[in-house]
């Protein structure tokens, strides 16, 4: 059919459930010319009506070649773009390419009254895939009716998107990183305005009070959002996911040291963790740290039962709900390392980040448990819970935080400060862990017969060996997170004939336990390369005490592109799904997602695929 001169073409109306499955118009396109848009079932594509296959235009001899259009896509997926706005009035630029003609009379021959819309995606790359950058296709037509058809035809199949958030809780802390928090939150806004969704922004007054709002915030209210975004780092999304999990996480505690309630000579085991039934002003203790849970006054109905070496499981019987699978977390980063947002999308972006999140991407992450035992004047245990996405760490990585905590003024460069004042002091603590054996430790050979100690190359693989978790990784994808509806996601607490727990004990410079590879700006590879993100294991790094130039040799492994930081005879490499910890001796703090926790004995676990996040993973 004809509109003002403009053929709008939908003559092959074949209907898919009411949907138009082809449709097309002659419409200008800005900084191509006059081009034939088309409607897929896909996305749209379009064909210049100017032919770029031919010698092009001449102008006095002069050969001239369009600058921008040969350079565009020719065709967007739905899946691609994230809004649609329509502008009335503006100018069309028109094609680079120039006629003979135009070189004299000029290009006039559409005036300001065109209307037009705009179609906005992104572009990746191209020397990093993983990096999104906003993109946008302007399309304009004299009737105004044509351009009002478009954008609603495409808004219409965008609403059809699956998995795109509508209402976004957003959480921003102000002085995160460099103290850019509000200047990254106002870059990206305008895209989650642009994309029509609601949002709800809290700017965070003190240390804690995202954990406090998720704490207490209802599920019936949480409900109506489809996710919590961070606007921050590492250490802020930890504080929120704590506040989340503290009070919705019913699961059984990670195994106890052995020797805990030996000490105690009673067998009363509160292994089974229920905020429900936790006093809401638990978290605000006499330690001041807004992020403990503490689940001391929950005694009764717990299972407690012995592995064959005295560590304790439960019963596998009793059941779990798993958590609000629906609600997705999302990070905005404008930290210091940001960690995370580089596992999960391969940029340190707060705009890729965004896309992510407005696109609807998916991604399950691993979340580790961490419990710290402690006993009452009155001999009562009291466990205090915590939860980490990326790492735990213990000695050197607890030491740099405590110092850095001095320094924050200084902004990131204080860890790098911090850091090397820590490690001149080299100092070293002794310890006793026990861990979870798994398949690929089963073959380790052990040292003397008073102790288990796995030799240190236990879990070395050679570079090739390596598998990298990438976007739609198939190490994270051979399970479903839940094997019924009925159970957990899979945790360590297996039966007493299927569990075999190994021990080392020594002086270490540092203990590590990764959830994720860890990739950052300081360390390109991360502190375990081949780390996945929802495989159900964290990997053990235990640093033995060692000369200062070997553990120098260690760190500027880290610290390298294609560096083997584990490849020491003082390094300890096990993965696990749990593992205990007992301090012995002088003290250290631990290091959680960048958050401290003070802890003497310690034990973890980790949950496969416990939370899911806006992300997509990185590109190869």
């Amino acid at each position: 059919m004809e509109i003002n001169g403009g053929r709008c073409n939908s003559g092959d109306k074949s209907q898919v459930e009411g949907e138009i499955s082809v449709l097309s118009s002659d419409l200008f396109l800005d900084h191509v010319g006059e081009v034939t848009l088309t409607f897929n079932s896909d996305g749209l594509s379009w064909k210049s009506h100017d032919s770029f296959d031919n010698d092009g235009s001449t102008c006095l001899g002069i050969k001239f070649l369009p600058k921008m259009a040969t350079k565009m896509a020719t065709k967007l997926r739905f899946s691609d773009i994230y809004a649609v706005v329509l502008m009335n009035g503006g100018r069309i630029q028109e094609s680079d390419l120039t006629t003979a003609s135009e070189c004299f009379s000029g290009n006039d021959s559409h005036d300001s009254g065109m209307n037009h819309f705009t179609v906005h995606t992104f572009q990746k790359s191209k020397s990093q895939p993983c990096l999104w950058i906003l993109a946008s296709y302007t399309f304009g037509h004299q009737d105004l009716q044509t351009c009002q058809m478009w954008v609603k035809i495409i808004n219409g199949t965008l609403d059809k998107e699956v998995g795109r958030p509508k209402n976004l809780l957003v959480f921003v802390h102000p002085l995160s990183g460099k103290g850019n928090g509000l200047r990254t939150w106002e870059t990206v806004a305008p895209i989650f305005s642009r994309a029509k969704i609601n949002i709800k922004v809290i700017v965070t007054q003190r240390a804690g009070h995202a954990f406090d709002v998720m704490r207490s915030t209802t599920n019936e209210e949480l409900n109506s959002y489809d996710g919590v975004l961070a606007v921050g780092g590492d250490g802020f999304f930890n504080e929120i996911l704590n506040g989340y999990l503290s009070s919705r996480h019913k699961v059984p505690f990670p195994p106890v040291p052995s020797d805990f309630f030996d000490a105690l000579g009673n067998d009363s085991n509160p292994l089974v963790n229920d905020p429900t039934e936790a006093d809401s002003e638990n978290h605000k203790n006499e330690e001041t740290d807004p992020l403990f849970s503490s689940s001391s006054q929950i005694e009764s109905g717990f299972s407690h039962l012995r592995t064959n070496d005295g560590s304790h499981s439960v019963d596998q019987q009793i059941e779990y709900p798993p958590p609000n699978q629906r609600l997705r977390f999302g990070i905005i980063p404008a930290g210091s390392t940001d960690a995370i947002v580089i596992c999960t999308t391969g940029a340190r972006d707060p705009i890729t980040s965004a896309l992510h999140i407005i696109l609807g991407k998916r991604l399950c992450l691993d979340v580790a448990q961490v419990v710290r035992w402690k006993t009452t004047s009155t001999s009562k245990i009291e466990p205090r819970v915590r939860y980490a996405a990326s790492f735990a760490g213990y000695g050197f990585y607890g030491d740099v935080i405590t110092e850095s905590e001095k320094y924050r003024w200084m902004g990131p460069k204080r860890y790098d400060y911090a850091g090397t004042k820590v490690f001149l002091k080299h100092r070293s603590y002794e310890a006793e862990l026990g861990f979870l054996e798994v398949e690929s430790e089963k073959d380790s050979p052990t040292s003397d017969g008073s102790r288990m100690f796995t030799k240190a190359r236990s879990f070395k693989r050679k570079k090739s060996e390596r598998i990298i978790c990438r976007a739609n990784c198939n190490v994270c994808n051979t399970k479903p997170v839940y094997s019924s509806t009925k159970s957990t996601p899979a945790t360590p607490h297996l039966s007493a004939q299927e569990t075999k727990w190994l021990k080392s004990r020594g002086r270490f410079l540092s203990v590590g336990a990764a959830i994720m590879s860890n990739r950052n700006e300081r360390a390109p590879d991360g502190l375990v390369a081949d780390a996945h993100l929802s495989d159900g294991f964290l990997h053990l790094l235990l640093i033995k005490d060692c000369p200062h130039a070997l553990y120098l040799w260690h760190l500027t492994q880290l610290a390298k592109k294609g560096g083997n930081p584990l490849n020491f005879d003082f390094v300890e490499h096990h993965k696990t799904r749990a593992f205990t910890f007992t301090s012995i001796g002088n003290e250290s703090v631990w290091n959680l997602d960048g958050e401290l926790f003070q802890a003497h004995k310690l034990s973890a676990q980790v949950f496969r695929g416990l939370i899911c996040l806006f992300a997509s993973g990185p590109e190869v």
